[in-house]
């Protein structure tokens, strides 16, 4: 048998909001370097004389180097929980930033590109678990506020390519290491002070997990892996159409309306930074109407938009770009706290797991589209990757979550 676990929120138990900011801030400096990779494509695309298929390996290589990793990470950490294991991460995203910066041929660039994965897979897991048990019970929230400084940075990211590297060259990527410092002396003080708070939170945290053992809805194992397979299936959907956007959405804006690579960027950070907004709020009303009614309204509410996009002019598609990163937004939060529910003495396996298939699945999606792109087209792309969220159906066959506890 298995649990979704419902945590009591009382008035005595409080998110730790201190925790939580320092580690959206933390998100926010880390999703903004790995943002830098995909936000210099054109220029290295440029640069290495490289097709498609070559683009979209680059995203394969850090994707699913972190994709790899971060189960195992959070299964060890799960056992013995190392937060400062953040900051180690970090230098290992400064290592690939300076290898991107200076590097020599096309190897050279995957080589680092994985670099910054491994950053990305030693951050997630334990950055989870942390914001976890800083949440007394409003999950959605804290991941709500956890996920934001990641949206924000991945927005601010091709903001800063466009303004700095594109004019500037590849080498000018070594200018964000202070982003990496910054960062790791973050990290460093959000572990010590995650530590100590936990120290003086043990007891409650028992009492907490007794409570949460009484409210406990019991789900029969098989149940809780059919889910898990849903789970798995809706994130594929989610980040597949997300990849094309990531990855792809300058070209088809260069193709389709021929504007200038700092315009395609300054859209793509339109609607990388709107999607900050979408995932608090869906984090919070989460925490009001359950799970699986947030991951209905995120994959499937974007579906009439996506269709809509590819045979919308220039402004409307801009305006079509927003409105689907606004309703997506929070489909990756609520389907990471369902699947923790499912689970919820696993965290640090569950969660990069999870981060895990989002960076892999991403990583993949994107390499199958490039490789689509070279042989159809990048505007067929569009047309094609606009039918995955009516995979949000399967959200049907999810059992229904709980109502939070209050």
């Amino acid at each position: 048998m298995s649990t979704i676990a419902v945590t009591p929120h009382t008035a005595a138990s409080r998110p730790l909001i201190p925790v939580l900011v320092a580690l959206s801030v933390a998100h926010l400096l880390n999703d903004l370097l790995q943002s830098m990779i995909p936000a210099t494509y054109p220029l290295i695309k440029e640069t290495y004389a490289l097709d498609f298929t070559q683009v979209g390996l680059i995203t394969l290589a850090f994707q699913v180097t972190s994709s790899l990793l971060q189960p195992l990470l959070g299964y060890v950490t799960d056992r013995r929980p190392w937060p400062y294991a953040m900051v180690v991460g970090m230098g290992a995203t400064l290592t690939g930033l300076l290898g991107l910066s200076f590097a020599a041929s096309y190897g050279s660039v995957l080589v680092s590109a994985s670099m910054v994965g491994l950053g990305s897979a030693v951050f997630h897991p334990e950055a989870t678990r942390m914001a976890r048990h800083a949440a007394a019970g409003r999950q959605g929230l804290a991941q709500g506020v956890f996920q934001v400084g990641g949206h924000a940075g991945y927005a601010i990211g091709p903001l800063l390519a466009a303004a700095v590297v594109v004019p500037q060259g590849q080498e000018s990527l070594s200018w964000f290491s202070v982003v990496a410092l910054a960062a790791m002396v973050l990290m460093a003080w959000t572990a010590g002070r995650y530590a100590a708070l936990r120290r003086e939170q043990v007891a409650a945290a028992k009492a907490r997990s007794a409570a949460d053992d009484t409210a406990a809805v019991s789900l029969p194992s098989g149940r809780v892996v059919f889910a898990m397979g849903v789970l798995v299936v809706l994130l594929f959907s989610k980040n597949a159409y997300s990849a094309s956007f990531t990855s792809f959405y300058t070209f088809y804006l260069i193709e389709r309306f021929g504007v200038p690579i700092q315009t395609a960027q300054v859209m793509l950070f339109l609607y990388l930074v709107v999607g900050a907004a979408g995932v608090i709020l869906g984090g919070i009303i989460g925490d009001r109407i359950g799970r699986d009614r947030v991951i209905w309204l995120s994959i499937l509410g974007t579906l009439p938009f996506a269709l809509a996009l590819p045979h919308a002019d220039l402004v409307w598609t801009g305006v079509l770009s927003v409105v689907i990163s606004f309703i997506m937004a929070s489909a990756f939060s609520a389907i990471l706290i369902y699947a923790i529910d499912l689970v919820p003495h696993r965290v640090g396996l569950v969660g990069g797991l999870f981060y895990g298939l989002a960076f892999g699945l991403g990583g993949v999606a994107a390499a199958g589209l490039g490789v689509i792109a070279d042989r159809i087209g990048i505007l067929e792309v569009f047309r094609l990757t606009a039918w995955l969220p009516a995979l949000g159906l399967l959200t049907f066959l999810l059992p229904r979550s709980p109502p939070v506890a209050r």
